[in-house]
């Protein structure tokens, strides 16, 4: 858990929650943060009482943490031997498939996607692409350097300003008109990324996990402010969230039916989570997928589980239990 991305804090408080969860299972647990290295207790239970910030970390707290000490996942000799790496990353190098491409070649086991269901899960441009040519409803969009004028005549206003590689609603702008789109256009150059602009859907935001092969219940995410947005996802109070949705059964079907195929053309494997809207025509667009979802205590994914009788220490059982019999449990 913890890195780099600015997504650090979310990850820290994934990883506390699995860590304790874990445990409530049977399995023996040591928590790493990839940059301060193996946390004590105490640690540990700070962060869990800390919970996820207000504000995301700063451009300059994480140069501070890039100077730090990286930890060797795989050589640690405080680890002992492992026999799941559990991933609770989010963002940057921990969900992008470097983190994964590192425990690939040490030969180990560890859960989620690999490095390619991950990269082709954060690059959200190329995700689009491969969900609208496996025939599964995306939003139109631009990227890149695109106009005003090209942007606002392709696809109206308001629009969604986003980062190709962001999460956590991170760096995620709805344009109203003209001169918010401008506004938007000059911030993202700061952003060090591809920028995507999205058309905007209005309608109800919904939202399907998918464990193994199997799609979670259906969700829908009612947030206080327009957009669901970081301070929505991670503080309570500012969002509803309601599991099972209440929509009809056969917009419940075709939701989890494009989740689960979404979740096969993106390559993803043990557990996602894939965000759509439904329009006021029942029309269902998918937003984006999740490789490497939130496992906090507000997180959507276990409340999912939850919905289907499936408690939070089960899931994470459930989720170690996958990556372990991909190759036998070998130890690191």
């Amino acid at each position: 858990m913890g890195g780099t991305s600015d997504e650090r804090e979310v990850s820290l408080s994934s990883g506390a929650e699995v860590a304790r969860a874990l445990r409530e299972a049977g399995h023996e647990v040591v928590a790493v943060d990839t940059v301060r290295g193996v946390l004590s207790r105490e640690q540990e239970t700070r962060l869990l009482s800390e919970g996820v910030r207000v504000d995301p970390p700063t451009h300059a707290d994480l140069v501070r943490l890039d100077e730090g000490h990286t930890v060797a996942l795989t050589r640690d000799p405080s680890l002992g031997p492992v026999d799941v790496f559990f991933l609770a990353l989010h963002g940057g190098s921990g969900e992008d498939g470097t983190i994964q491409g590192l425990l690939d070649v040490a030969g180990v086991a560890y859960t989620g996607s690999d490095r390619l269901g991950c990269s082709l899960a954060m690059d959200k441009e190329v995700g689009k692409r491969l969900l609208r040519a496996a025939g599964i409803p995306t939003p139109d969009w631009l990227a890149g350097d695109a106009t005003p004028d090209e942007i606002e005549a392709a696809l109206g206003l308001p629009v969604v300003v986003k980062a190709s590689s962001g999460g956590s609603s991170l760096r995620l702008i709805l344009a109203h008109d003209r001169r918010e789109l401008e506004s938007a256009i000059a911030e993202s150059r700061e952003w060090c990324d591809l920028v995507l602009f999205e058309r905007y859907v209005r309608g109800r935001e919904l939202t399907v996990g998918v464990v193994g092969d199997e799609a979670l219940p259906v969700g829908e995410i009612i947030p206080a402010h327009e957009l669901f947005d970081y301070a929505c996802k991670y503080q309570p109070g500012l969002a509803r969230e309601v599991f099972p949705a209440d929509v009809p059964d056969d917009v419940a079907r075709r939701v989890q039916g494009l989740a689960l195929r979404a979740h096969r053309a993106l390559r993803m494997r043990d557990f996602s989570r894939v965000d759509f809207m439904m329009d006021e025509g029942r029309g269902l667009w998918c937003l984006e997928a999740n490789a490497v979802p939130g496992m906090t205590a507000n997180s959507l994914l276990p409340k999912a589980a939850k919905a289907m009788g499936i408690p939070f220490p089960d899931l994470c059982h459930r989720i170690v239990t996958l990556a372990a019999a991909r190759i036998g449990g070998t130890r690191a």
